[in-house]
């Protein structure tokens, strides 16, 4: 038979058992061979999107802390990481709301990205002490200036001001810029998440990040310059399937515009974090317009913010179904609030209760609570 093995016959043709032993072994480690290859392709892939386990519900989570008309909002992705834009005032009270809403309301044992939208003490006094209750890593803003930003004062007492924010201990500062996108890490089972940057220092993206009309009113006149620093903010969008969230700091009236004429920039959104705590010096009636939002949430004061503009412009945009607040106004103008329902904070001397946003892990729904009162109300993502 040509070979030293006994033979066997099936059928009309002989095989020997060391031919039947290297067919299996052969089989066998071409089989192993592919599956090889596949769990490499696989890790390659999954590497290179950053992909982890991550929460066990899948969702994106929005927190409004309540800095008392400051700006604190803290992003939980499916994927457990933490983005914090604007830490609020300086002192105790605002670092600890902002400590206790990420570890138990959050989970969280450190912020993972905090971005200061512009350098007013508002938006970053608080970050100093925060950085002493739990660690921050990344810190993204415009790169800090040596003196004051205002041009439309000179406030000496500035250095001393952003010395904490300067000399506070972070493991990485970076310059953040139009177009860039944070280093999110992907989870398996969920939409994507991405937050990208879509202005800074009145610079925006070339190109649109979504397409989307643009309400250009002429009639509406411009305002004069704004000199100061709120027109320098940092604008961010954060994309979560379908789902999108819009933050714009500070950003003040003829710059705003600049983000919507003569090209939306932006496209629609979902949420729309109004600019500026509500002040009539921002939120322009064809931004809100052109970015077409289905909730509003203000984050203002007791006395600062709600402006009437700000109320009419609001009130005006035909797809916004309901308006937040973390505050109500106490002003003599109390007819510039939302209804009772949607304000988290009702009193003057509150608790400081935060409003709380949560996206399904498909982001084609989203769920705004506010815990103090017990108020939830879902809504649909919006076609875009």
């Amino acid at each position: 038979m040509g070979k030293s093995c006994p033979g066997f016959s099936f059928s009309l043709r002989p095989v020997s058992v060391c031919d039947l032993l290297s067919s299996i072994i052969e089989q066998t480690v071409m089989k192993y061979s592919y599956l090889s290859l596949f769990l490499s392709l696989l890790c390659a892939i999954t590497s290179s999107m950053n992909m982890v386990a991550g929460k066990a519900n899948g969702q994106l989570d929005i927190y409004w802390v309540d800095v008392e008309g400051g700006a604190s909002t803290l992003i939980v992705t499916p994927a457990g990481e933490s983005v914090l834009i604007d830490s609020g005032n300086p002192g105790a009270r605002d670092a600890s709301r902002i400590h206790e809403v990420a570890t138990k309301m959050a989970g969280l044992k450190q912020i993972d990205y905090l971005i200061t939208t512009h350098f007013h003490l508002d938006h970053f006094g608080g970050a100093a002490q925060l950085a002493q209750l739990m660690p921050i890593k990344v810190v993204y803003d415009r790169g800090i200036p040596e003196q004051s930003p205002d041009r439309n004062r000179n406030d000496a007492r500035y250095p001393l001001l952003i010395k904490p924010y300067r000399e506070m201990e972070v493991e990485e500062r970076l310059i953040i810029q139009p177009g860039m996108q944070l280093p999110l890490k992907q989870t398996f089972g969920t939409a994507g998440v991405a937050l990208t940057c879509v202005g800074a220092d009145q610079v925006f993206v070339e190109k649109p990040l979504m397409a989307g009309s643009s309400v250009c009113d002429a009639s509406i006149p411009s305002k004069p310059e704004d000199l100061s620093d709120n027109a320098n903010s940092v604008v961010v969008v954060v994309d979560f399937g379908g789902f999108r969230f819009f933050d714009a700091g500070d950003l003040t009236w003829n710059v705003e515009k600049k983000l919507i004429c003569p090209e939306n920039k932006v496209g629609t959104v979902d949420v729309y974090q109004v600019t500026h705590h509500g002040l009539d010096q921002s939120n322009h009636p064809a931004v809100i317009q052109s970015l077409k939002p289905t909730v509003s949430i203000m984050n203002n004061g007791v006395i600062k913010g709600c402006g009437p503009a700000t109320f009419a412009a609001l009130k005006a945009t035909s797809s916004i179904q309901a308006m937040y607040q973390v505050h109500k106004n106490l002003r003599a103008d109390v007819e510039n609030n939302t209804d009772d329902v949607h304000i988290a904070n009702l009193e003057k001397d509150c608790e400081g209760h935060p409003i709380h946003l949560s996206v399904d892990s498909d982001g084609g729904a989203y769920v705004v609570a506010l815990p103090g009162s017990g108020h939830q109300r879902r809504f649909e993502t919006r076609a875009k």
